[in-house]
């Protein structure tokens, strides 16, 4: 083999041998990197029944940004067994005995209960009424700490929750509401209810719930003071009972949960909490990805949805005034 062709056979062999190394991506003996292994805790508070739901779109969402569970994703699912608040404190110290990365709170009191239990690992909130006013940031714009997410506005739509019920039943002069009233958001919401009364000319009557399986005691206490009209807060576990039981007595009801109003419930008027859930897989992806909770803003709803199920005002005997119809956002047939 003359120089010249040797030269163009050494030539062709290094460029063959790095067409390769750059087709195998790693050089020979080089191990392939694994994806990290992230692992986040969900504490919700209500019970798996009641998270369900809203886990599986979160869940999904994760999916959607990349987050593969078993691969590079591990979740640590906690909720407690009874509605009781030590036993929500003591699953959100496990989290942090956990060593989890980031926990995700489902409503307000597994946000408290997460923020007691750790100042360092990052949390991200969602269906909270009042952030700033139960303690977990600053403010919304500058959370300040280590936790943010999003605000269902619950305290601040309760005024025209009551509202829409009196123009929906014109005549109720006494209305109920229905709920844990003593717990940090429902005390909330209650004040609110309580400050727009006197302008809308109605009475509120409280009924409140020790626990939320103590529902149908709470509607033969309804039925005793003569309540026209009932606004209940919760999830579903209170409200699913609750919209079966009004439809049984004939009390025209409004839910806090608009999904709710799909089934049983006569009214609901509140965020879209499907949004709610998929917002905080982002906040999560942010986070993961090196965002600081302080810097990232406490989001309010992009969506609020106003649903009203004709089906339940006809099992009532009610009548919709139009105006009011006219504002819905679904009204189901």
């Amino acid at each position: 083999m003359d120089r010249w062709n040797r030269r163009q056979f050494v030539q062709g062999v290094g460029v063959a041998g790095l067409g390769l190394v750059v087709g195998c991506g790693r050089l020979p003996g080089q191990a392939q990197a694994l994806p990290r292994m992230h692992r986040i805790g969900t504490l919700h508070y209500g019970g798996v029944e009641n998270a369900g739901g809203g886990l599986a779109i979160f869940r999904e969402a994760l999916g959607h940004l990349g987050y593969i569970e078993g691969r590079n994703l591990a979740i640590e699912q906690r909720w407690p067994t009874r509605q009781d608040r030590s036993d929500l404190d003591a699953l959100a110290a496990d989290l942090v005995a956990a060593r989890v990365d980031l926990i995700v709170a489902f409503t307000t009191a597994a946000a408290q209960a997460a923020r007691q239990a750790t100042s360092s690992i990052p949390i991200v909130f969602t269906v909270v009424s009042d952030p700033v006013g139960s303690g977990l940031v600053a403010s919304l714009a500058r959370p300040g700490g280590n936790a943010t997410g999003l605000s269902d506005f619950g305290a601040t739509l309760s005024g025209k929750r009551l509202e829409l019920l009196r123009d929906a039943v014109p005549g109720a002069a006494r209305i109920g509401v229905l709920g844990l009233l003593r717990t940090a958001a429902q005390a909330l919401q209650w004040r609110e209810l309580d400050a727009a009364a006197p302008s809308l000319g109605v009475q509120l009557v409280p009924l409140e719930l020790h626990t939320e399986d103590a529902v149908e005691s709470a509607f033969e206490a309804a039925i005793q003071e003569r309540v026209q009209a009932l606004i209940v807060l919760g999830g579903p576990a209170t409200a699913v009972p609750a919209a079966v039981l009004a439809t049984a007595f004939r009390v025209p009801t409004l839910l806090e949960q608009t999904s709710l109003a799909r089934a049983d419930g006569l009214m609901a008027y509140g965020p879209n909490q499907a949004d709610l859930y998929r917002r905080a897989a982002y906040y999560v992806d942010r986070i993961l990805k090196g965002a600081k909770p302080s810097d990232l803003p406490v989001e309010q709803p992009r969506e609020l949805d106003f649903i009203i199920n004709l089906k339940t005002a006809q099992a009532l005997g009610l009548t919709i005034p139009p105006h009011v119809l006219l504002q819905a956002t679904e009204v189901i047939h």
